[in-house]
C-alpha cells in the first residue's frame, strides 16, 4: 500500500517585494525612507534624483506572524532622452516584473498625465495600490476630487490618501501592504537593511549636496564615483570622482577659488558621519567626462545595468 501524500504547511511568514513607482517629484524616496525608518534614497525639492533601483529590507512581526518587506524605491518614470535614461527604466521595469505588491504615487497636484505610468503598470502581475502623497498641501474638497477621479480611471485594489513626509496613513498603508504578501521564507538575512554597499550611499549622499547646491543642468549631468573607501578604527576615508560632461560645468561645480566644492565637501562630509555614525575624511576631485550620459561603457562601470 502506498503512503498517502501529506500536503506541506505553509510558511508561518510572508515575505515579499514591494515596488514603488510614479512620476518624478512626487514624493516616492520620502515615502520609502518612511516606510523603512532609515533615510536611504536621496530626497531633494528636484526632480529625477533617483537613478537606481534602491531596495529598503523590513523585518518585524505582525498579527503574530513574522514578515520580511523588501520595498524598491525606483526613478521617477519620464520618456528617456539619454541612454542614462533608457537605464534608469529599465530599473522600473525589473521592479514591476518580480513585484508582489505595487504603490502607484500620484500626488495632490497631479494634472492628469500619468499615462507613461499607466502603460508600464499592465506588466505588473501585482495588486496595485494607489497612493495620493501630500494631502498636507490640499483641502478636503480637493482631495475627495483627486480619490474620485482615479477611482474612475486606475483598477486599483485601493486607493489611499497620504502625507509620506509627515506619516498621515501610513499605519493603514502597512497593514494593507503586509496582507497581500505571499507566504514565503525571507528573501535577505534578518540583519540586512539594503541590498546596497556603503560605497553606494556614500556616492548617493555626495551626489545630494550637489543637487543641493548647484542649479540647471549642473546636478543632472554629474555622478560620483567612489574610488577609495577604507573603513579603518577610528575613521571612514573616502575619495570621490564627480563626473561632469563639459568643462564650463567643471568650473561651475568648482566655484571661483574652489569654495563651492569646499562647501559641498563639507556638507557631504558632515551627512557621511551621520549616516556612518563614525568621523569621515571626504576627498573629492572634478574630472570632466563628455556625454557619459549616453556612453554604454561608462554607464556600464557606474552600475546603471539591471
Amino acid at each position: 500500500m502506498e503512503p498517502v501524500s501529506r500536503q506541506e504547511e505553509p510558511y508561518p511568514g510572508r515575505a515579499g517585494f514591494v515596488s514603488i513607482i510614479g512620476k518624478p517629484n512626487v514624493g516616492k524616496s520620502t515615502l520609502m525612507n518612511q516606510l523603512v525608518g532609515e533615510r536611504l534614497s536621496i530626497i531633494t525639492s528636484k526632480a529625477q534624483t533617483t537613478r537606481h533601483r534602491i531596495m529598503g529590507i523590513l523585518n518585524g512581526t505582525h498579527n503574530g506572524e513574522d514578515f520580511q518587506l523588501v520595498y524598491s524605491d525606483t526613478p521617477g518614470i519620464i520618456q528617456p532622452q539619454y541612454k542614462l535614461h533608457e537605464s534608469m527604466m529599465s530599473f522600473v521595469r525589473g521592479s514591476l516584473e518580480d513585484a508582489d505588491v505595487v504603490l502607484f504615487v500620484t500626488d495632490i497636484f497631479e494634472k492628469h498625465d500619468e499615462n507613461d505610468v499607466l502603460k508600464r503598470l499592465k506588466h505588473a502581475d501585482a495588486p496595485v495600490l494607489l497612493l495620493i502623497n501630500k494631502i498636507d498641501q490640499a483641502t478636503q474638497e480637493q482631495i475627495d476630487e483627486k480619490v474620485a477621479y482615479w477611482k474612475e480611471n486606475v483598477p486599483a485594489e485601493l486607493i489611499l490618501p497620504i502625507s509620506a513626509l509627515n506619516g498621515v496613513n501610513l499605519e493603514p498603508l502597512f497593514h494593507e501592504i503586509i496582507t497581500r504578501l505571499p507566504y514565503h521564507p525571507p528573501y535577505f538575512p534578518a540583519d540586512e537593511m539594503t541590498d546596497k554597499p556603503e560605497r553606494f550611499f556614500a556616492s548617493e549622499i555626495i551626489r545630494e549636496k550637489i543637487f543641493l547646491n548647484y542649479k540647471k543642468e549642473v546636478p543632472y549631468s554629474s555622478e560620483v564615483i567612489i574610488t577609495s573607501f577604507k573603513d579603518k578604527e577610528d575613521m571612514i576615508v573616502v575619495q570621490a570622482e564627480i563626473l561632469v560632461e563639459r568643462p564650463t560645468q567643471r568650473s561651475i561645480l568648482l566655484g571661483e577659488g574652489g569654495k563651492m566644492i569646499k562647501k559641498t565637501g563639507i556638507m557631504a562630509r558632515e551627512e557621511l558621519e551621520r549616516f556612518f555614525g563614525k568621523k569621515v575624511y571626504l576627498e573629492t576631485f572634478v574630472k570632466v567626462e563628455p556625454d557619459w550620459r549616453s556612453k554604454e561603457r561608462m554607464l556600464k562601470r557606474l552600475g546603471y545595468e539591471e
